[in-house]
């Protein structure tokens, strides 16, 4: 009795595993979609297309982009979360959408930990410490002793909107020296920055790959970058937590993710030819010549956990600072 019901178990699961292996052998049977929750022609959006092309030549079917802008990625977010979960619409999801919006926002038509699946980790998106030039700092120290010796609430720092990255490394910043800095909110990181240039402002985070010209040209001076590496895009900017900071890291990233309950077959043929793209030395200049760090993707495991760990570092951030459910 128990030699047969071994038996029947055996046969169940090599039928089972048969099932998984024609599954993910049948993926994709139609055009697939990569959502991005941002408009056309920036960065992350060439990025996506740049991947949505290997994509459709490595398993011979469609891979298009569809750009869904507005809400601050709510939208874009919620239509995945509500698709089928066949594999055949994916997002290229900013670290926001999972680890900021869900404590900044009042309600989601989505839950950030329950309706996504992740399927590789692509790039991390790292920003640059700016200050106007007629701020008579040159370094991190320098910022700190300068803050110091002012009454408190003289500096402020222009931030790209509530709730943005840039804004909650400017509270990082704050924890971190004990600087007194009043944020003044933008629509963006150009105003931001912009404003910054001209001298209304003191100092703001700002997206490396838009900056290098004006640091070269000394319209704004670099004290550092929110990342533990240097970015390609600024090769001569060493790391904050190098410069007087150390374990300072405020860094975004972007991440391709399935609606959950994805079959596990498909989201592993992804992982495995997303993994396998992103090694290449092609990809990984176009990533670096926007002003991401290309990374070397985790195991499905370890993604589930690095996005657990972003989602509370961050959440508790946001609750700290006062905007929770600002939104």
């Amino acid at each position: 009795m128990m030699t047969r019901r071994v038996l029947f178990l055996a046969i169940a699961l090599v039928i089972a595993m048969s099932a998984r292996s024609v599954e993910a052998q049948d993926y994709p049977s139609r055009t697939v979609t990569l959502v991005v929750p941002y408009a056309a022609g920036g960065g992350t959006d060439i990025l996506a297309r740049a991947l949505a092309q290997k994509f459709s030549e490595r398993f011979g079917k469609p891979f298009v982009v569809d750009n869904r802008p507005g809400g601050g990625t709510v939208i874009a977010a919620q239509s995945v979360a509500k698709a089928a979960p066949d594999g055949h619409m994916l997002i290229f999801a900013p670290s926001g959408m999972l680890t900021i919006n869900p404590t900044l926002y009042k309600s989601l038509p989505y839950d950030a930990a329950k309706d996504f699946v992740p399927v590789a980790l692509v790039s991390n998106v790292p920003f640059v410490l700016v200050v106007t030039p007629s701020l008579p700092v040159r370094s991190i120290a320098d910022l700190i002793r300068y803050g110091k010796s002012k009454p408190s609430g003289s500096l402020a720092y222009a931030s790209p909107g509530t709730g943005t990255m840039g804004h909650l490394a400017g509270e990082l910043l704050k924890q971190m020296t004990g600087l007194d800095i009043t944020p003044v909110p933008y629509k963006g990181n150009m105003p931001a920055l912009t404003d910054v240039v001209a001298g209304h402002v003191h100092l703001t985070f700002t997206d490396p790959a838009i900056s290098p010209a004006m640091i070269r040209e000394g319209k704004v001076r670099a004290l550092g970058v929110t990342s533990l590496t240097r970015a390609g895009a600024l090769p001569d900017v060493p790391p904050l937590a190098e410069t007087g900071l150390p374990g300072f890291e405020a860094i975004s990233w972007h991440m391709i993710m399935a609606p959950a309950g994805t079959p596990q077959p498909v989201v592993d043929r992804l992982h495995t030819e997303l993994k396998s793209i992103l090694a290449l030395a092609s990809v990984q200049d176009q990533i670096t010549r926007i002003g991401l760090i290309p990374v070397a993707t985790p195991s499905a495991a370890e993604l589930r956990r690095f996005v657990a760990a972003e989602m509370d570092r961050w959440g508790k951030l946001v609750h700290q600072v006062g905007i929770a459910g600002t939104e």
